[in-house]
């Protein structure tokens, strides 16, 4: 039995879903990473915005691509079916044809009347009377047949005529994505000669601003593992010396510290981002350079590129644990439970040490760099001295 829907397969409608979320990540890219002109004195960062959008333009493709063809496999599917029930229709309408002609011929013989008088007895004519109504009867069933299946064709032949649009709007979106990648590419390769002549200078001035990021990671390592022996040496009156470097299982919690970080734990990869609107411009971990060869990048948190005067907000409730300062920025973390959210580069705060925030509290103006002009969040994740990969906690934007 056929059935004909309009209505969107799950298959198709995540393939939907993510093209549209490529799309709006492509609108995203060029609001937040193109909306001030580079320096010539930036021309790396200005390259590896351009990388980031060359990386999501080529999913967004790929995205497209995926959609289309599941499109036509279905047209595919579709078309066999409709052949499939003009076949059955036809059959049908040659049956229902022979069996009018025969039953005009029936009554140019011999009136219904004539028949049912002829019988030899009142059995026989009713028999007789019975079979005229079933037969009545069938006549209309096929007659219910062949409008019911003449509407599947008709209903299955506009749903491929829709579909067929869909796939040649793919088709030509598809299309101009590829001409806007390759100019986008052939601006990528101009680039890269033009950094390849000063490739020591931008080599050097990554490893002096790696230096930077390893003495700032170090120091928010010492923050935390000093609030852990703190929080232990609290517990324990007896001894109220904090010794950083014992090994201990974590935060000495209270239950009502338990239970924060118990719905902390819930709510993984469903926290709100601690920016409003954003893009991911370095992912976590140990990564390699999006740009110089042989340079790797040990990245502890996740970098979050969002608009000027963009504010920080917490992504959970908790307790402000500490502020640190470091050249001029901030940095802000938020305890919950045994776990911290650090919101790193603010330029000011509007917090305190010790104070309670509610989820989405602002928490402070993400600094904007005056040469780049990207303003950027550094967001990491903790759980007692242990990195968490951010992206894992954050919900999709």
């Amino acid at each position: 039995m056929f059935t004909v829907s309009f209505g969107q397969t799950a298959k198709q409608k995540e393939l939907e879903k993510k093209r549209t979320e490529l799309q709006q990540e492509i609108v995203r890219v060029n609001k937040l990473l193109f909306q001030n002109q580079k320096k010539e004195e930036n021309l790396l960062g200005y390259l590896n915005d351009l990388n980031k959008k060359i990386q999501v333009r080529s999913d967004l493709i790929k995205a497209i691509t995926a959609e289309a063809n599941f499109l036509k496999g279905e047209i595919n599917k579709n078309e066999k079916q409709k052949k499939a029930l003009e076949k059955e229709l036809k059959v049908l309408k040659e049956d229902y044809a022979e069996m009018i002609l025969k039953s005009y011929k029936s009554k140019s013989e011999q009136s219904k009347l004539m028949f049912l008088l002829s019988s030899e007895d009142f059995f026989q004519g009713y028999k007789r009377f019975r079979y005229m109504q079933q037969y009545a009867d069938f006549r209309r069933k096929q007659g219910d047949t062949i409008v019911a299946k003449t509407e599947k064709v008709e209903a299955l032949t506009r749903k491929l005529q829709f579909q067929k649009k869909q796939k040649d709007a793919l088709a030509k979106s598809n299309r101009q994505e590829a001409d806007k990648i390759k100019s986008e590419k052939e601006a990528q390769v101009a680039l890269m000669k033009k950094i390849k002549t000063k490739e020591k200078l931008y080599l050097a001035e990554i490893r002096r601003k790696q230096a930077e990021e390893k003495k700032i990671d170090a120091e928010i390592e010492r923050v935390i593992k000093e609030a852990i022996a703190a929080s232990r040496a609290g517990k324990n009156k007896t001894n109220t010396k904090v010794d950083v470097n014992a090994k201990t299982s974590g935060f000495a919690l209270t239950p009502e510290g338990k239970a924060l970080a118990n719905r902390f734990e819930e709510n993984r990869g469903k926290l709100p981002w601690p920016v409003a609107e954003g893009i991911i411009t370095r992912n976590y971990g140990v990564v390699p350079h999006p740009t110089l060869k042989g340079i790797v990048i040990d990245s502890k948190g996740i970098h979050i590129t969002t608009k000027k005067n963009a504010t920080a907000r917490a992504v959970f409730k908790g307790k402000v644990l500490a502020i640190q300062s470091v050249s001029g920025r901030y940095a802000v973390y938020v305890q919950h439970g045994n776990y911290i959210s650090l919101y790193n580069n603010l330029d000011r705060v509007y917090v305190s040490k010790g104070q309670e925030v509610s989820l989405k509290q602002p928490l402070g103006v993400v600094f904007t760099d005056k040469v780049t002009g990207d303003t950027e969040l550094k967001f990491q994740i903790w759980k007692d001295s242990q990195k968490q990969n951010p992206i894992y906690w954050l919900a999709r934007m």
